[in-house]
Order: structure tokens, then C-alpha cells, then sequence
């Protein structure tokens, strides 16, 4: 020490001397909590949120106490220490409301914690998104507000973002949290954009303990009430003692949640974990769902859905960013079993719903209320049956869809034909205009197989279809209910094609409307002898049948060729040809006026003395239609048989 010359022992000494001067300094500072920071610190932080934000607010006028809360104290003053981090103490602090708000503040609260990291800050002073670590607060009270043009009362900064374009998701705030927690509070949220208004209330409670969990802690509970997406809203959820309130997924931290919720017609069961609550992120868990119909189901959640009969499912979910990933175990619609998966796309200007639905069993009457099938709705018109409840045509423009069909059953709801087993293809969505393409189905024992579409890009709907069959043995897809070894009426393998076009704002506007072409033609076939010869009125040899039983007759030619426009078919060629007689039918049915006029011509080629050679009608309303025996014709040859009767009787009979 002798050695080192005086002025520099002096420079040494001052150094040391200032050196412990400043550790001193910040320990006693540490210490008393920096004090006179409190008010340049707020004045920094009201210019950086361009807010009115004042510190300790008179806590007893302006939030409201909660019975549960911890005990607050509002005699510790402020106080920031910057060991570990910034950590900040406010008795209590308000944060005004933007300028175009109308609400007294954005949120007031009091006992309030913060912790930031310094690499938060730093990327902040980037132009990063600045993150908030921990925020601990013993009561809130807070109004939160989205207009319709995108401004939103969490944008902070004296330049804040423009605002962006009308989306149903919340935009990503100026400031994110790591870990939110509140002792108890309210807080009001408004969002024009989603047609929301929600009132909630946080309270933190101490768990129930448990035999796997002695030491349960806290947990959150939130209640609110309102509307989401102007239908009714009531919802209850509990977290393991915080709220997550985060958007960036590398600091998130997953806490366990259980949520019921009954938003419209449906009602919603969540348990599991999530990560940020106030976008819906990151969540994870499985889920129980149910409504009356799958369109209710799809109304909350913004997804176009079709209307079916009541829909309840479970299964597993997963929400990463924008992206819904959906596992549905089981589902029912109506006496429907189906199941599928699913992914949900939000961060597109059009959501995309991808993935497979399938199942053991689908019912087409539970997808009737889709087309205008509600039972118990009456129709516009009475005695009228096919369906005239109009499209939702808005709705098909509100998403996009890729699905893959694969259902191992497909009831077409009716006791007479057979199920198509199995049943597939490609459904897709794109700009209003849905289609099924590759359709591939099995029915008795053959194939089924085309594609349609359904163009909802104007305000009346397009549908196309254009299928073929091949190899469907009818005596297989028809049920005509002979017993005791009775032959079928009619048996054999069809093949055809239809290629029909309509147009309209319901069901029954595009039936009405139907132009285009149907064939099909008989092979190998067979019909019941007793049937043609009863066709025919052909006495005698119907009752012998009746009396020694029924056989068949090889059918020669069989083929219908059917020309519809305006919804209204009209046979080009209908006749089945067999070695007994010949069937012939013409006249019309009317989808436009759902009503049929056809007229069967039976042209025998033996001879029985007590035939009836007179055309068969069947006409009538769709509803109510009926058989009959055409007037004229039998007329004339009753007064001929009554005429012949005076000369002889044997001659009446031939």
C-alpha cells in the first residue's frame, strides 16, 4: 500500500467510498421500497398508455370489498424493488378509459403486485410486445370494451395500431400476462364486434380438500351472465386459484380449469387445462356437449352447421393459437352414432373446417330438419309434404369445409328399402357453393355412385346431381314383404343414371323446378305373375293364382326413360315386357304441385274369359293418392257384357 502513490490512494478511497455510498444507498433504497419513485414512475407509465393512470386510489369509495378476499393493506405504501426484477406494490391503482369510452375507468384495483423480468423489459425497449410476468391484485373492478370498428380498450400507447378489420377474434393486446391473479372483483365486458355484453364476478376461495390432495390451496371461481353472439349467456368456471391471461405460448403455463357453460340452446362441459383465457387458447382436456339441434350447437362457437335432430357428443379438444383441434369419441344426433375429427381454423379471413366424420349409424330423417324436414311444423300449404322452409343460404358463406364421409351405415328412412352400407365421400364448402364429390355407396348389393352440389352464392340456391347405379338387385333393396316362401314381386338388377338441376329458396322450390333426365333398366328380371294378371283385371287367372300360388315370370325387357322440366316427369318409354303381358305406363308426376296422373296399360298376350282389359290410374296429391279403374272403357264393356247377356250367357262371359 506504501508503494501506490498518495493520489491514487485518494482515488482509491473516493472510489470505495462512493462504491458503498451506492450499495448503501440501494440497500436502504431496496430497503424503503424507492418511495419517491411513485410519482415520476406514474407519470411515465400514464405517457407510455396514453391513460390517465393514477396510484393509490381511494380503494374504500370505488372497488367494491369482497367478503372472501384476503386482507388487503392499504397502509403499505407504495413501494418497487429491482432485485430479481422490477417488482412494483400500489395500495391501489386506476387506469382511465380511452377517450372515445364511455365508462368512469378501464379497471381500478387494489393491493396490487407486479413482477417484470428484465429480458421482458429489454425486448419491450425492442418494440417487442411487452410482458407483464406476474400481476397479483386483491379486488378489481374493470370495464372492457370492443367497438365495431376494431377499437378495443386494452390498445395502449400514445400511437397506438390502426384498427384492424372486422374479425370475431379479439385483437392481440399491447401488453400480455404471464400470470393473472385476483382475489375477487367484477368486470364488464362489451364487444360490438362478437354482439356481446358479458358481466362477470371473480372470487378466490379455498379448495375442497381431497384424499389425493391435502394441501388443495386456492381456486378461482367466475360467474357471468349476459349475451354472446346476442344469444343468452350463463357461464361457471374454477381454476386452480388464477386466471390465465396470456398470448405468447412460450411463457404459457397451463392451469387446470372446469367450465359449464349454457350459451343459446346449448349447453357446454369443459375439463382440463388452458393457458390463455380471454382468447380461448390453448386449451386442452375433453368436453361434453348437447342442443336441440347440431345448428344450435355451431351457433356460439360461429361455426355453420347443419340443422338436425337433438345433438349431444364428447370427446377431447385442443386449441393452439387460431387452430381448434376436435376428437369427437362418440356422438348422437337424433337415433344417429357418429364420431369423427376434426380441426378448425380461425386465423384465415374465412374459418376452415377440416378433417373426417364417420360412425356406426346415420339416420337421414335425424338430418331432415337440414332441408326443411322439422317434424311437427306444419307446411305453408296445406296437404302439401315436401318441404318449404327457406335455406340459410348467409350461413354457407360464413365458412369453408373439407370433410371425408365414411359411414358404415346409412338409414334412408323408410321400412321399404335397404340401408346403404357403406357409405362415403368428399364434402367440401368453398364461396357458398357445397359439394359432395365422390360418392360411393352400397345398397342391394350394388353400387351408387356421382356427386352434387348446392350453389348458395345468390339469393336462390342451385342444386345439381349426377349419380349412376349398377347391380341393385331389387328384390334385396326393396322390402315387399312376402313371407312363406313366396317369390319377390318384382326381382332382378337395375342400372341408371339421373342427371337433374333445380332451383329455389327451400326444398320444395327446387323439387318444383327439376329439369333433366332419369333411366334405369331392368336385368335378369322377374315379376309375380299374380300382379300382372291382377294389373290386367284378369279374374280368372288371378284367383286360380291365389288358389295354387303365386310363380314368376321372366321379365323380356324392362326399362324406364323418365324427361323432367319444370318438376314435372313425364315417361319417354316405361314398359315392362314379360311372356304373360306387357306394362305399359305414361301420363305425369308434378313435383310443382306434388301430384301424380299415371295411367298403367296392360296388354296380355293369352287369353282369359274374365279379363278386364282397362288402363289403371293412380293419381292424386302426393298426400292422398289413389288407384282406380278408368271409367270409360270399363263402362262401355260392362253394357257390352249386360247386351250380350240376353242372347247368352256363355257369350257375356267371353
Amino acid at each position: 500500500m506504501n508503494d501506490i502513490p498518495l493520489r491514487q490512494r485518494r482515488w482509491l478511497l473516493v472510489a470505495g467510498a462512493a462504491f458503498t455510498t451506492l450499495i448503501v444507498g440501494v440497500a436502504v433504497g431496496e430497503w424503503l421500497g424507492w418511495p419517491f419513485l411513485a410519482a415520476p414512475l406514474q407519470r411515465f407509465v400514464s405517457a407510455q398508455m396514453d391513460r390517465r393512470v393514477v396510484f393509490a386510489v381511494p380503494v374504500a369509495t370505488t372497488v367494491p370489498a369482497a367478503a372472501s378476499a384476503p386482507s388487503a393493506s392499504p397502509e403499505k405504501p407504495f413501494h418497487i424493488r429491482f432485485i430479481g426484477g422490477v417488482n412494483v406494490h400500489v395500495p391501489a391503482v386506476e387506469v382511465g378509459p380511452p377517450a372515445w369510452s364511455k365508462t368512469p375507468h378501464m379497471f381500478i384495483a387494489r393491493d396490487v403486485q407486479i413482477h417484470l423480468r428484465y429480458v421482458d423489459l429489454w425486448r419491450a425497449y425492442a418494440g417487442q410486445q411487452i410482458r407483464v410476468d406476474s400481476l397479483k391484485a386483491a379486488t378489481v373492478d374493470g370495464n372492457l370494451e370492443r367497438l365495431a370498428d376494431g377499437r378495443a380498450s386494452w390498445q395502449f400507447g400514445i400511437n397506438p395500431p390502426p384498427p384492424p378489420p372486422v374479425s370475431a377474434v379479439p385483437p392481440t393486446p399491447r401488453a400480455v400476462f404471464g400470470n393473472l391473479q385476483v382475489a375477487s372483483g367484477r368486470v364488464r365486458y362489451r364487444d360490438e364486434m362478437l354482439d356481446s355484453e358479458v358481466d362477470v364476478n371473480l372470487t378466490l376461495a379455498d379448495a375442497v380438500a381431497t384424499a389425493a390432495n391435502t394441501n388443495p390451496g386456492k381456486v378461482l371461481q367466475a360467474n357471468a351472465t349476459g349475451q354472446y353472439r346476442a344469444l343468452p349467456l350463463k357461464l361457471s368456471l374454477v381454476s386452480s386459484g388464477v386466471l390465465p391471461w396470456t398470448t405468447d405460448e412460450n411463457y404459457a403455463v397451463p392451469i387446470a380449469m372446469n367450465l359449464n357453460a349454457t350459451v343459446g340452446r346449448a349447453e357446454f362441459v369443459f375439463n382440463g387445462t388452458a393457458t390463455d383465457a380471454r382468447r380461448l387458447s390453448g386449451f386442452t382436456g375433453r368436453f361434453r356437449i348437447k342442443g336441440p339441434s347440431l345448428a344450435a350447437v355451431g351457433e356460439p362457437l360461429g361455426v355453420t352447421l347443419p340443422t338436425t335432430a337433438a345433438f349431444r357428443a364428447e370427446g377431447v379438444i385442443v386449441r393452439r393459437t387460431d387452430v381448434w383441434h376436435v376428437l369427437v369419441d362418440d356422438a348422437t344426433v337424433g337415433s344417429s352414432r357418429v364420431n369423427g375429427a376434426f380441426m378448425y381454423e380461425t386465423g384465415g379471413s374465412i374459418p376452415l373446417l377440416s378433417g373426417r366424420l364417420g360412425g356406426a349409424r346415420l339416420l337421414l330423417a335425424d338430418l331432415g330438419p337440414a332441408i326443411g324436414m322439422t317434424p311437427g311444423v306444419p307446411r305453408k300449404h296445406k296437404g302439401m309434404v315436401l318441404p318449404d322452409r327457406p335455406f340459410d343460404l348467409a350461413a354457407l358463406r360464413k365458412m369453408d369445409a373439407n370433410v371425408f364421409l365414411d359411414f358404415a351405415e346409412l338409414d334412408l328412412g323408410s321400412r321399404l328399402l335397404e340401408a346403404m352400407r357403406p357409405m362415403q365421400g368428399h364434402l367440401r364448402l368453398a364461396d357458398a357453393v357445397l359439394t359432395i364429390d365422390e360418392l360411393d355407396a352400397r345398397t342391394g348389393g350394388g353400387h351408387l355412385k356421382g356427386n352434387l352440389s348446392f350453389n348458395g352464392q345468390k339469393n336462390v340456391a342451385v342444386w345439381k346431381v349426377n349419380v349412376r347405379w349398377d347391380g341393385v338387385q331389387l328384390e334385396r333393396w326393396i322390402n315387399q314383404g312376402r313371407t312363406d316362401g313366396k317369390p319377390p314381386f318384382v326381382s332382378g338388377t337395375i342400372q341408371g343414371k339421373a342427371a337433374l338441376q333445380g332451383q329455389g329458396r327451400s326444398t320444395a322450390e327446387i323439387l318444383a323446378t327439376l329439369k333433366g333426365q332419369v333411366r334405369a333398366e331392368l336385368k335378369n328380371g322377374k315379376v309375380s305373375h299374380l300382379i300382372v294378371e291382377l294389373a290386367g283385371l284378369d279374374l280368372a287367372e288371378g284367383l286360380g293364382l291365389l288358389l295354387t300360388g303365386d310363380k314368376t315370370l321372366s321379365v323380356q325387357c324392362g326399362v324406364a326413360d323418365l324427361a323432367a322440366e319444370g318438376g314435372i316427369f313425364r315417361p319417354r318409354v316405361m314398359v315392362l315386357d314379360t311372356l304373360d303381358s306387357a306394362i305399359w305406363i305414361d301420363g305425369s308426376l308434378s313435383l310443382a304441385t306434388e301430384s301424380l296422373d299415371l295411367r298403367a296399360v296392360v296388354t296380355p298376350k293369352d287369353f282369359s274369359p274374365l279379363t278386364r282389359r282397362t288402363p289403371l290410374r293412380v293419381r292424386g296429391a302426393f298426400a292422398r293418392p289413389g288407384v282406380s279403374i278408368e271409367k270409360g272403357p270399363l263402362t262401355r264393356k260392362l253394357a257390352t257384357a249386360f247386351l250380350l247377356a240376353l242372347a247368352n250367357p256363355l257369350a257375356a262371359l267371353l
